[in-house]
Formats: C-alpha cells, structure tokens, sequence
C-alpha cells in the first residue's frame, strides 16, 4: 500500500497534481482514489487497511455509484408512507443525483461530502435541504453497508465528530412567538367565524392531536358519551387515510365540557358522508393541509395574522398542560404530557417542551430536610 504524488498536464497545457493510493487486494492492483490534500489520502488508506482487516473492504471495482445505491435504499422504503416515499425520491431526484450521483461509494470521502454540501449551497439550497440531503446520502450508504456493496459510512462519521466536538441544541420554542398566548388563542377562536373552522380550531388547541390527524377523524372515533377521543387514523399529504405514524401515537384523549359541547354543535351541522369525517371536505374527502391553514387558522386572525403554522396549537396545548394551575393551565406530569402529546418518548417530550416546566425552588423545604439529615 502506498500514497504518493501524481503530476500531469492537462490538455490545456495546465500541470495538475493530486494524491493517490495505490494497494494490492484480492490478486489486483486496485486504485484507492485521488486526493487533493495528504492527510484526506491518508485518512482513506487508514480506512482501507481497517476494512481489509476486518474482512469488509469493498475493492474500487464492485464499488457501485450513489445514484444506483439511492435506487436499492428506495426500493427497500416501499412499505413506507406514499408520502414518505415521494419525500425520499424528491431529495434523491433533485439534490443527490444531480450533485453526487454518479460518484462510487468507494470515493466518498470527507472531502467529498463536504463538497457535496458545498455544491448544494452554490445551487441556492436552503440549510434545511442540505442537512436533510446529507442525511439520505448517509441512509443510503447505509443500506450499501447492510447489502455488502460498501464497507463503512463516512457520512455517519463525520456527523459523530460533529456531534461530539461541536454540540448544537435546538432554539427553544419561545411564548408569544412559537407558542400562542391565551389571548392570542381567544382571538383566534374569536376570528373564526364559520362553525366547521371554529370547531376545528377549538379542537387543535385543546386536545393537542395533530392536524394529520384532526384531517383523518372519524365521528366513530369520538366518543361524545365519555367525552373521549381515540386517535386510530390520520390523513396524508395526499389525502390518504392510514394508521398513525407511531405505536405511542395511537392514544385518547379526553375533550372537556367546552371542546365536548363544541363537537356537540357541530355534529349537527356537519355534512354526512360515508367517510364518516368529522371535518370533510365538499367532496366527503379529508381536507388538504393549505385549506385548513388558510381557510381555518390564518383567516381567523384576519389582516393581523401573527402564526402561520397551524402546529403552534399544539405547542399552545402542550403549554396549556403544563402550566400551573394558578397560571391557568392544568399542571399535568411530564409523563401524562407525553401521553396526550403521544410522544413516542419521555425524552421527546422534554427536549421540546421541559424549559416550560415550573422551575420554582422551595429554599426552606429543602434547608428543612437538609437540617433533617444533620441532626439525625
């Protein structure tokens, strides 16, 4: 095994110079890939003597491109959400192939990666899409890693090193400007003057479920007699009925006299249909995600619109829990948070809503109890 500098001209006349690796497997002499810097030539024959040790290397020659890996890791996601699917062949299509596609996993180093990310953010890519699309590169060496064709993921590596040298936490979600105040959500409620967006208003900011799922809600679902209501079904982006996106997500939660009489109201009104919707469209069909911002949220606040995402609702409901009594809300447990949430864990819901937790300190409680323990 070797690294050393390759020098040529360019059919332009212009001297070029890289770093190669050069090393014998299985019988061959296989070229290890060309390397502008020494230390990222170095790096790549460090991981080459690993996998060859370890038995996993996968020779320059098997090695297949990124776009022909994306096709196998989307093959394996057929039993996924229709639209989960869509999302995964959009970045593929759109920001992967274009950008890395026909690059062989044998050749995606750090620096390529990097260059990668790079290249999508000269195409004008938001940070967003970016990070989304370097995870999907990671997933998708993954399932190269799983099927034998590659022998370790770069991708994840440099996500660890990141994690542990530099660690990032999200923006907490600020009240007033995440999360609506009471009086912000009485005048939402206020503003909506049509009784099928009053009602579904009300609904979102006193129950918590989410609006995939207030789309997908049938009548059979809510149980008016025990005041319940049973998360079975949630409708997609395209309009399509299915189980909800988790095992924890499948929950009741109890409506309160206000949001019980509400449904009550509006039961009597509701348009019947075989869907047995609770909020159907003119057609009997669940309602797009655009018509229920638009028609519901955003047309309740009138000219002075503050929230234009219809999940600040739920935040308002997940603070609404959590509050004290005395600052009224209902001063629920995490745990019960999370099950009204239907997090699918207690850690979910603490890193996102933990900092509205009452942090009050009892000083002389615990001066009492400390005293308690010296004295004997």
């Amino acid at each position: 095994m070797s690294v050393h500098k390759r020098r040529w001209k360019t059919a332009k006349g212009e001297m070029k110079e890289a770093w190669v690796i050069d090393y014998w497997h299985g019988g061959k002499r296989h070229h290890g890939g060309t390397f502008e810097l020494r230390k990222d030539a170095d790096a790549a024959l460090a991981q080459i003597k690993v996998d060859k040790g370890s038995g996993k290397h996968v020779a320059p020659s098997r090695s297949i491109t990124v776009e022909k890996a994306a096709q196998l890791w989307l093959e394996e996601a057929h039993d996924l959400e229709r639209s989960t699917v869509k999302v995964y062949a959009d970045v593929v299509a759109y920001h992967i192939v274009p950008m890395i596609g026909q690059a062989k996993l044998a050749n995606i180093t750090t620096a390529k990666v990097k260059e990668f990310q790079n290249s999508l953010r000269e195409g004008g890519r938001s940070q967003y899409t970016i990070k989304r699309a370097t995870q999907f590169l990671g997933s998708i060496i993954d399932e190269a890693v799983e099927r034998g064709l590659h022998s370790h993921n770069v991708v994840r590596s440099i996500s660890r090193k990141r994690k542990s040298g530099n660690p990032r936490q999200k923006a907490k979600l600020e009240v007033g400007k995440d999360i609506p105040l009471p009086q912000d959500i009485k005048e939402i409620i206020a503003g909506a003057t049509e009784p099928r967006w009053r009602a579904l208003l009300i609904l979102l900011s006193f129950t918590g479920i989410r609006i995939s799922e207030v789309r997908g809600l049938r009548w059979k679902n809510v149980d008016l007699g025990k005041a319940e209501l049973h998360v079975r079904e949630r409708a997609d982006r395209f309009c399509e009925i299915g189980p909800p996106k988790t095992a924890n997500s499948r929950r009741t939660v109890p409506l309160l006299p206000f949001v019980l009489n509400t449904l009550k109201e509006w039961r009597l009104q509701c348009p019947k249909f075989e869907s047995d919707l609770v909020f159907p469209s003119p057609s009997g069909k669940p309602y797009h995600l655009q018509s229920c911002v638009r028609q519901g949220l955003i047309a309740a606040q009138g000219s002075s619109v503050k929230y234009t995402g219809i999940h600040c609702l739920r935040h308002f409901y997940a603070s609404f829990c959590i509050n004290r009594e005395e600052d009224g809300g209902l001063g629920l447990p995490p745990k019960t948070v999370q099950d009204r949430l239907g997090h699918s864990t207690l850690a979910m819901t603490m890193d996102r809503y933990g900092h509205l937790f009452p942090q009050a300190v009892d000083t002389k409680k615990e001066n009492d109890a400390i005293l308690k323990v010296i004295s004997g």
